[in-house]
């Protein structure tokens, strides 16, 4: 019979069981003096693998990750060959008849575009700047890059996701009541999901109390404008704008990169957590609409003119952009930069489809396709990384509103309606990586080739 007696561990162990454990890469170090590229395939090994999976956690996608660890690895002298997913890697590293294989994970998923930047100019100029480094010397700043603050607070984000929710309901043909709501609905519910996430408060449970919390704010809000300045009911189609914030658009764009590249495991990974998350969050707001009797009507007539409402696309698309780009922590000068590649290529796409036989779904493919193309061009003059920018970009043209009608269609089983506004949806996120994919494969040889 076995012995069922508990070991006698260190009392400390049991108070912090963390399903995710730290690494000690400081444990990987056995001379210090020793230059890493003559280091031991070990020490080695574990500087390409932290690079990789510090560039995961930023939210990038496969191809640039292994991309990554391939030009340290071949500066250290060494071969390898990685399999990743969406918060987890497995790579191996050969020299000569030796190798050496980990596996790391992340304990969440997320977006740092700025600690993407200096990671990436760290990669560039590795072989310059530590080429005759030791491997604490590169563990230490790669120890810098890993624990880079974000640059904005709960609040200061709180206000980016309200100047882009406002701008995106504009765009959507929304007026001023529902450009203030969405905005007040937008700041508050990302202020809260920026808060829970620096608590540590799982996915799901973040997204789902931010985005009730976003259209109930919405709702009091409207409620308030209602009574006191006798705004008309038709106006509450707005509260959709109150959660487009949390509209997963970097592992929506990433997976479909991804699939291109035939990176299977980390494409499809992505496109089930850009699902879940879509999911979860218009599941939430169809409830919460249920609740105060609010439908996802069209919205009233702006009155404008045709050359009025285009000039007043360029701001809004910037403002929404800019605002995107803020949430993903990017820098004010990154953000600006993608405000103004999306207010082209966004711009271009309405205009498009208001005033030719341009389908929705070509008209996204084509604004991508210009985005992708200026971001190419924005990258060889400051290096700024092409995802950094062009995935602000677009994802102000990942479809919301399609994919919240089509729920709430099916949720009061108007199945065929709902049917119809998922395919619509469907096929303008299809078309936007798609964009993406054909200025790169235009604008980068070593994109559009395989070796």
């Amino acid at each position: 019979m076995a012995n069922s007696q508990q070991p006698n561990v260190p009392k400390k162990f049991h108070l912090s069981q963390n399903h995710h454990m730290t690494i000690p890469w400081k444990s990987f170090t056995t001379d210090e003096s020793v230059p890493a590229k003559e280091a031991g395939l070990r020490e080695r090994a574990s500087i390409v693998g932290r690079v990789g999976i510090v560039m995961l956690s930023c939210g990038t996608g496969a191809w640039r990750v292994r991309d990554a660890m391939n030009t340290v690895a071949r500066v250290l002298g060494l071969t390898c060959s990685a399999d990743i997913g969406l918060s987890s890697l497995q790579f191996t590293c050969f020299i000569n008849d030796h190798s050496y294989s980990q596996v790391l994970a992340l304990p969440n998923t997320g977006v740092n575009t700025d600690k993407l930047n200096t990671l990436e100019n760290f990669v560039n100029h590795f072989e310059r700047d530590f080429g005759t480094a030791t491997v604490k010397q590169i563990h230490t700043k790669i120890s810098e890059i890993e624990q880079r603050p974000v640059q904005y607070s709960p609040i200061i984000s709180g206000f980016a996701a309200a100047l882009a929710c406002s701008g995106f309901i504009f765009l959507l043909g929304g007026g001023i009541p529902e450009m203030i709501c969405s905005f007040i609905g937008a700041g508050i519910g990302q202020y809260f999901r920026g808060s829970m996430g620096k608590q540590h408060i799982t996915t799901i449970a973040s997204i789902s109390i931010a985005v009730a919390i976003a259209c109930l704010a919405y709702m009091f809000s409207f409620k308030i404008f209602e009574s006191n300045f006798q705004i008309l009911a038709q106006h509450e189609a707005g509260y959709i704008g109150a959660m487009l914030f949390v509209i997963p658009g970097f592992p929506f764009i990433t997976s479909f990169l991804d699939i291109s590249k035939l990176d299977m495991r980390s494409g499809l990974e992505r496109m089930a957590y850009a699902i879940m998350i879509t999911a979860v969050a218009a599941l939430v707001g169809w409830l919460v609409a249920l609740l105060f009797d609010f439908r996802p009507e069209n919205f009233l007539p702006l009155g404008l003119s045709p050359l009025m409402l285009m000039l007043l696309r360029i701001p809004a698309s910037f403002c929404g952009v800019y605002g995107f780009s803020i949430m993903f922590n990017s820098s004010q000068k990154m953000a600006m930069t993608a405000g103004l590649i999306g207010a082209v290529a966004n711009t271009l796409r309405l205009e498009m489809v208001d005033l030719t036989s341009v389908p929705p779904a070509a008209a996204a493919f084509i604004a991508a396709l210009v985005a992708g193309l200026i971001a190419s061009l924005v990258n060889r003059y400051n290096g700024y990384p092409r995802i950094s920018l062009t995935v602000p970009s677009i994802v102000i043209m990942v479809p919301g509103l399609y994919i919240y009608r089509a729920v709430y269609s099916i949720g009061i089983n108007q199945i065929s309606v709902g049917a119809l506004w998922l395919t619509k949806a469907a096929l303008i996120i299809i078309f936007l990586p798609m964009g993406l994919f054909v200025a790169r494969a235009l604008m980068d040889r070593e994109w559009r080739h395989f070796d």
